[in-house]
C-alpha cells in the first residue's frame, strides 16, 4: 500500500476495486497515484515527526555533500545528453540515494539534505524519463519525489516537481488537468519562495493555459512571470535547479504560447534574436526552441525559412537521443505538409 500511495507501484484494476471497497470511493474516482490527488495531499500535509525518520547506519555530512555535488553534475549533463541515454544513469543515482535514506541513520539536518537530494534527483529523473518517452515512469518518479521534498520541508522543490509534471501532462495528456496541477504547484510553493522559483512555476501555468486555448489566462500568467522575475535581488537564495532560467527562457515561453495561440508574427519577433545568441552547448533545448521558430515560419506562410529551420532541427534530433525532440520533428513535418504543399 505504501508503494501504491507513493506512486512506485501501478494501480491495477484489482487494486482500484479494493480501494473502492475500503475507502467508499466511486469506481471512476481518480487512483491513488493521480497527480491532482498528490498535489492536494501535499498542500495540506504536515511534515512527519523527526523520530520516525531515523534508522540504520549513521550517515555523515561528507557523503551528503558528495551526493549534492553529483546532482549538480547530472543536471548539467542533461544540457547535452538526451533522455534516452541519460535516464539509466539518473535512475541508478536515484536508487542509491533512496537506499541511503531508507537504510541509514541520520541526524535531522543530514536527513533533510538527503531527502532534498532524492527530491532533486526525482525531478531530474522524471524529466529525463519524459524526454525518453517513458511517461508512466516519469509520473511515478515525480510523485515519489514530492513525498521526499515534503519530508525535507522544501516546498519550492515539491512545487517544482508537481509543476514539471504538469508540463509533461500539458504536452501528453489533458491540458486542463495540467493547468490545475500547475496552479496548485505555484500556490503550494508559497509566496515566500524565491521570485525565480515563482517565475519558473508560473511559466507552466501559462503553457497549460495556452495548450487548452485560454489566451487571457496565458497572458495573465506570463505577465505574472515577468513581475516575479523582476523582483529578484542579489540576496535571493536561488536553488541550483533554476540555474538555466533567465529572461531569454521567459521570452521563449512567451513565443511558444504565441505559436500555440495563433500569433506567429509575435513568436518570430521574439524567437529570431534569441536563437542567434542561444548557448551552443545546450543543443537539445536550442533544437526544441528552433522547432517553434520553424512552426512560426510555417504558420505565417514563410515556406523557405520553415523548411531550412526544420532541416537544422532534424539534423540535431538525429544525434541527441530525445524522444521529445523527435516528436517535435514529426509534428512540424505534419504542419508543413498541411500548410505548405
Amino acid at each position: 500500500m505504501s508503494q501504491i500511495e507513493r506512486g512506485l507501484r501501478p494501480v491495477t484494476d484489482d487494486i482500484a476495486r479494493a480501494y473502492t471497497v475500503a475507502l467508499g470511493t466511486e469506481p471512476d474516482a481518480k487512483p491513488a497515484g493521480d497527480p491532482l490527488r498528490v498535489a492536494h495531499e501535499w498542500l495540506v500535509a504536515e511534515p512527519p515527526p523527526v523520530e520516525q525518520l531515523t534508522s540504520g547506519r549513521q550517515v555523515g555530512t561528507g557523503l551528503v555533500a558528495e551526493m549534492e555535488r553529483r546532482v549538480v553534475e547530472l543536471r548539467r549533463l542533461d544540457d547535452v545528453v538526451g533522455g534516452t541515454n541519460l535516464h539509466p544513469i539518473v535512475r541508478c543515482d536515484l536508487e542509491a540515494a533512496r537506499a541511503v535514506v531508507n537504510e541509514g541513520q541520520h541526524a535531522p539536518d543530514v536527513r533533510r539534505r538527503l531527502l532534498r537530494v532524492v527530491g532533486e534527483l526525482s525531478q531530474l529523473g522524471g524529466w529525463v524519463y519524459a524526454d525518453a518517452g517513458r511517461y508512466p515512469q516519469a509520473q511515478q518518479v515525480y510523485l515519489a519525489g514530492v513525498t521526499a521534498a515534503t519530508e525535507a520541508e522544501d516546498r519550492p522543490l515539491a512545487g517544482q516537481l508537481l509543476s514539471t509534471l504538469s508540463y509533461m501532462i500539458a504536452n501528453t495528456g489533458d491540458p486542463r488537468d495540467a493547468g490545475l496541477l500547475a496552479r496548485s504547484a505555484l500556490q503550494g510553493a508559497g509566496h515566500d519562495a524565491p521570485p525565480i522559483v515563482r517565475a519558473l512555476l508560473g511559466e507552466r501555468v501559462a503553457w497549460a493555459a495556452a495548450k487548452y486555448g485560454d489566451a487571457g489566462a496565458a497572458h495573465r500568467a506570463l505577465d505574472a512571470v515577468d513581475d516575479e522575475f523582476d523582483r529578484r535581488t542579489p540576496e535571493d537564495e536561488e536553488p541550483d535547479w533554476t540555474y538555466w532560467f533567465d529572461r531569454d527562457e521567459i521570452d521563449v515561453m512567451r513565443a511558444r504560447c504565441a505559436v500555440q495561440l495563433g500569433d506567429a508574427a509575435a513568436a518570430e519577433t521574439l524567437l529570431s534574436p534569441i536563437m542567434k545568441r542561444y548557448p551552443a552547448d545546450r543543443q537539445r533545448e536550442a533544437a526544441l526552441y528552433r522547432s517553434w521558430l520553424a512552426e512560426a515560419y510555417a504558420r505565417s506562410g514563410n515556406a523557405d525559412a520553415a523548411r531550412s529551420t526544420l532541416d537544422q532541427v532534424r539534423a540535431h534530433a538525429a544525434e541527441l537521443g530525445s524522444v521529445r525532440l523527435d516528436q517535435r520533428v514529426a509534428e512540424l513535418e505534419a504542419t508543413l505538409a498541411r500548410r505548405i504543399a
